[in-house]
This record gives C-alpha cells, structure tokens and sequence, in this order.
C-alpha cells in the first residue's frame, strides 16, 4: 500500500510511499502505475469572444466527440479527486472536464453538446458578475437550471480578483482575512442559490503562492491552477493542474497527446512557489522523479518565452532545469514531459512562475 505525505512548506514538497507489500523484486520489474486523471479547463465556447480565451462550439464539440470516440472515461470533477485523495489506482484515459467564470456560452454552446454525450462538467463562477447581471455571463436561473441537471457548480471567487496580491499598506493577517472572507462569501452565494457546497477553488488565472496554499487547505477547499499536466497521486491538492484549452491551444491533433497524459511522478522538488522574489527571475528547478516507467534520456523542458531545454542530470533520478534569461514578468512556466516506457503515453508535469515587472509593479491583465 502506498501512502501519501502532501507536505506544504516554504522550500518545498517531499512525497514518501512505503515499499510495496508484494515483495520488493516484483517492485523492481512492475511499472509503476498511478492514478492520472486529465483536467480540461475551457471559458468561453464560441465565435465572437476573444480568441485567447475561447474555443469555438466547432472545435469543442469535435474535441467531446472525440473523447466518446476513443474509450475516454469522462469523470465528475468530485470524483477525480476523492481518487487522488484515496490513491486510487486507475487506468489511464480518464478526463475531467471544467469551465472558468460562468460565461452564458457555457449554458447555450457547451450544455448541449455535453448533455449529448452525458458528460458531467464543473463550472467553476465569479458570483459578481452574474449577480450584476453582466452581459455575457449566465444567469442565476440558468445556473440553477444547470446544477438541477447534476453540473456541479464551484467556487472562483467573487470577482476574479488577484488573490496573491495584497493592497497598498495591508498586512499580511488583512491580507488572510480579506481572501479568506472572499471565499467563505463567494460559497456561500453560490449554496444559496444552487444547494452546493463542494468546497472546490479555481484560483483567478491561475495564481497562487506558499501562503495562499496554507489558507486554502486551511479553509477545507481542494484548489486547481492553470499550469498544464495530468493530476494524480503526485499533485499538491493546493494546486492541481489543469490544461488551458483555447485558441492554439484548441488543436485537436495536439491535444490528443494532453488528453492521454499521465501524472509525473515528481516526489521531490526544491521550489513549489510560483511566486518568484523580487529579482530571482530565473529560478533553478530541481526535481526528482520516479524513472522506473521514464528513460532520464527522453525527459525533455520547455521554458515559456525561451523554448525547449534539456535538462541537467544530477544523479539517475534528479535533474535541474533554469532559464538562460530572465523570465517575462507576469506568469511563465516550465514544462517537461517524458513518454512511458509501459503505456507509450506521455508523462507531463508543469511549474508555473509569477513575478512583478523590475520596478515592482504588476502586470495588468
């Protein structure tokens, strides 16, 4: 049986599992399966919104028709992760599908191509929007039609704030208190007009720190990011992955190789927080892997703005990665993948970064 340590700290996560029951020779030869689960997250489906942050209802009910073509098991959002919670072993092809802020779309594009394939989806909502009656956003009515009909309906904060970022002159104890009272309000509305509480957190685009994480799990609410990957026995429930799914990120050839992604057995790494200090912009990643189903040889990077890199092998099962300059101000990541030796399918894991431009200042979205 293997266990589960999800340590959250400052310098980093460390991820222990005892020896397998079945003897350690078996251990040796078996590849090592593990839960995997991929987590597709979409905004809008449609033709007339921004590209960046769209598919169009072509493409997404063409990448849907795919998934029932090809044997994928479509999985409720709550039930991937009481799987990663419970260290499930599943097998692969497994997919999660989830939509960010609550876009009308959602309710006239997606919902009937999903209804059609009876998919379950999560719709994650910003509840100052809808309430403001915000053009292009849905209803509360149609929320409510949505969640009668079983889509669950989870928490992205009140008005997609930067939750990372604190206000001029606010201490960190405001800081806390004035995000921990944006979510418990934000679950709060949202129980009030659906019934539902399930206690799941989108963060707003993606950002997270060390501290947000701490007051997440402190909170009770399991947190998704927007760096790319498969989630499983491997992720933080703080911060689990999720593919951003738009624009030329909407290619159907390319995300076939997403869609059957597997979970990077990273179990340990030296920097979890994204959040870079001021003037580190270009952090070393160190990272060591499981390489009993991975070839060290075949793991290759990818540093956002800067390209692919191979990394630097420190011993058979840990490696370093850093960008050769310093990276964009805003969000970047590093990316690295390696196919498996047993499945063929690819192993898949992203670091996100976030940091200030040099005089201090934030990226304006």
């Amino acid at each position: 049986m293997r266990k589960w340590f999800n340590l959250l700290a400052l310098k980093g996560r460390t991820l222990n599992y005892t020896s397998c029951v079945i003897g350690f020779l078996l251990c040796s030869i078996l590849p090592n399966t593990a839960t995997a689960v991929v987590i597709l997250q979409y905004h809008h489906v449609s033709d007339t919104t921004p590209k960046r942050t769209s598919v169009t209802p072509a493409q997404f009910a063409e990448q849907m028709q795919y998934l029932a073509d090809n044997d994928y098991q479509v999985i409720s959002l709550t039930d991937a992760v009481t799987d990663i919670k419970n260290q499930q072993e599943e097998e692969s092809k497994q997919v999660v599908i989830t939509f960010d802020d609550g876009y009308d779309s959602i309710f006239t594009q997606a919902a009937p191509i999903l209804a059609k394939h009876q998919f379950p989806y999560t719709v994650f909502l910003s509840v100052d929007p809808i309430d403001a009656g915000y053009e292009g956003m849905m209803t509360w009515e149609q929320v409510k039609q949505l969640s009668d009909q079983g889509v669950i309906i989870a928490n992205h904060t009140k008005g997609h704030e930067h939750l990372i970022r604190q206000l001029d002159n606010e201490t960190i104890s405001q800081w806390r208190q004035r995000v921990k009272q944006n979510l418990l309000d934000t679950e709060q509305r949202i129980n009030q007009q659906t019934g539902q509480s399930v206690m799941l957190l989108a963060y707003p685009y993606g950002e997270y720190h060390t501290q947000l994480e701490a007051l997440v799990a402190e909170l009770g609410f399991v947190a998704f990011g927007q760096q790319s990957g498969a989630a499983g026995k491997y992720s933080s429930l703080t911060a689990l992955p999720r593919f951003p799914i738009a624009d030329a990120y909407a290619d159907l050839q390319s995300l076939r190789v997403k869609f059957s992604s597997l979970n990077m057995p990273v179990l340990k790494q030296n920097i979890t927080d994204p959040l870079l200090a001021f003037g580190q912009w270009q952090p070393q990643l160190k990272l060591t892997i499981d390489t009993q189903d991975i070839y060290p040889h075949q793991v290759m990077c990818f540093i956002q703005g800067q390209g692919s890199q191979q990394p630097a092998w420190i011993n058979e099962n840990t490696f370093t990665i850093q960008a050769t300059t310093a990276l964009n101000p805003g969000r970047t990541r590093y990316n690295c993948t390696a196919p498996s030796k047993s499945k063929g399918d690819y192993y898949w894991f992203s670091q996100p970064w976030i940091r200030t431009k040099d005089d201090g200042t934030w990226v304006e979205e």
